[in-house]
């Protein structure tokens, strides 16, 4: 019987083709797994999930991640080499080759203060996708990270969150499927700070679907743009904490308070699509800026407008 294969190295950018994998039986036989990390999950006894989902429910990789980590035969169920698509229970035991972490510590996540303009995802209705910025000329000479761009770290690179085109500040660039689960998963409560600067138009606007005086008749001495704390309703203000709906759903409880008095300061923990602008808009609040100046426990801080840096290995969300 021939001695066992070791294990091969395997690139951790380009899938290996099929046909160049060697078969189950062989595969199985490589050098021993590291265990996937062990989490809290709701899979109760007896049911079952895709694999993949089940790594994504642990914390170990996105599933995007574990489809490929599968695809590179480097996911063990049981000690027998994963399938795609296959279904596993609480019970079963998986465990996850070094290669995979070794491909995973290669990842970078990007901290891009977001211009206006640009939008956070795919580019639509010709405007450029924020990614567009990330280059060496545009990282942040203050970036402590010790790293240094390079085209691979494109490659994957996706938005873990969103900044509409009219917004700015901090937007979360990442080829880590954990941090994108971390700040978007459908269980995330890492909080996002934003500063929202707004002028009152009434509060029978939203009801009446017009504004309550047009904004161009109003004096610009008027409180309604030079001091609109002391014109807006303390009872609309705790209807923005917590009393409102978007898409039929109730919003979760907010943190909203005056930053200046033409300024409000929201914490939030969900971020439904322009969630900060309907909220204001169901109390008679028009936004005329919207700035995100901290995801987590990281802030926006120095970067300037259009710069980018890395997150350093000490940083966390």
């Amino acid at each position: 019987m021939a001695a066992p294969r070791p294990a091969a190295r395997t690139s951790p950018v380009a899938r290996p083709p099929a046909a160049v994998r060697p078969p189950p039986a062989q595969r199985s036989a490589r050098a021993p797994a590291k265990p996937a990390a062990v989490a809290a999950s709701a899979l109760s006894p007896g049911d079952s999930t895709r694999l993949n989902k089940r790594l994504a429910e642990l914390g170990v990789c996105s599933r995007r991640e574990a489809d490929d980590w599968i695809a590179h035969g480097w996911v063990y169920v049981n000690g027998a080499v994963a399938e795609m698509g296959m279904r596993v229970t609480a019970q079963d035991k998986i465990t996850v080759e070094r290669a995979a972490q070794r491909q995973q510590d290669k990842q970078v996540t990007i901290l891009l203060h977001k211009p206006m303009g640009y939008v956070s995802g795919q580019a639509e209705d010709g405007h450029e996708p924020a990614a567009a910025l990330i280059n060496p000329r545009s990282q942040w000479r203050e970036d402590h990270s010790g790293l240094r761009f390079s085209p691979p770290q494109l490659r994957g690179l996706a938005p873990a969150g969103r900044l509409d085109i009219d917004s700015v500040g901090l937007l979360v660039l990442t080829q880590d499927g954990r941090v994108a689960r971390q700040l978007i998963g459908e269980d995330s409560s890492v909080d996002k700070e934003y500063l929202v600067r707004v002028v009152y138009e009434g509060a029978d606007a939203r009801r009446s679907g017009e504004r309550a005086e047009p904004l161009q008749e109003i004096d610009e001495r008027d409180p309604v743009r030079t001091n609109v704390q002391a014109v807006f309703p303390q009872a609309l203000l705790e209807r923005l904490r917590h009393g409102l709906s978007l898409d039929g759903q109730p919003l979760k409880p907010a943190k909203v308070d005056w930053q200046n008095p033409e300024q409000l300061r929201f914490v939030l923990t969900e971020g439904k699509k322009r969630q900060i602008r309907r909220m204001c808009e169901q109390v008679g609040l028009k936004v005329v800026g919207l700035k995100r100046i901290r995801i987590g426990r990281i802030t926006l801080g120095a970067l300037p407008v259009g710069q980018w840096r890395f997150l350093s290995a000490n940083e966390h969300f």
